[in-house]
């Protein structure tokens, strides 16, 4: 699969996306640390992808996304920025709200 293809994959397929650096448990810079701090504060589960264990990935989101840098936040198919943005968004109330709307629905038992 294109590497193009497999990005818009992963976008249409996880409502909350975060590419970054590492994993959530174990983030591999200081802004993948503080976004998905951001993002584990509204309790909802979200989607990531390692760009450092991806490296086509890596080399070319930021070419589709028109974003140079990472992590990047995608929710409901849109690119919603990166760490300072996040951050900002987190500390005025806008990131929960968004994250809660947009949350994946819970699997069935």
């Amino acid at each position: 699969m294109d590497i193009i293809e497999t990005i818009k994959q992963q976008i249409a397929e996880n409502r909350v996306l975060l590419y970054m650096k590492g994993s959530p448990n174990q983030p591999q810079c200081g802004f993948s640390a503080r976004t998905v701090g951001a993002l584990m504060e509204c309790g909802e589960r979200f989607a990531y992808v390692d760009i450092l264990s991806n490296p086509e990935i890596r080399a070319t989101l930021p070419q589709y996304a028109n974003w140079p840098t990472f992590p990047q936040l995608w929710v409901d198919g849109e690119l919603v920025g990166g760490c300072d943005i996040i951050t900002e968004m987190h500390e005025r109330g806008e990131l929960l709200k968004l994250i809660k709307e947009n949350a994946p629905a819970p699997a069935a038992e």
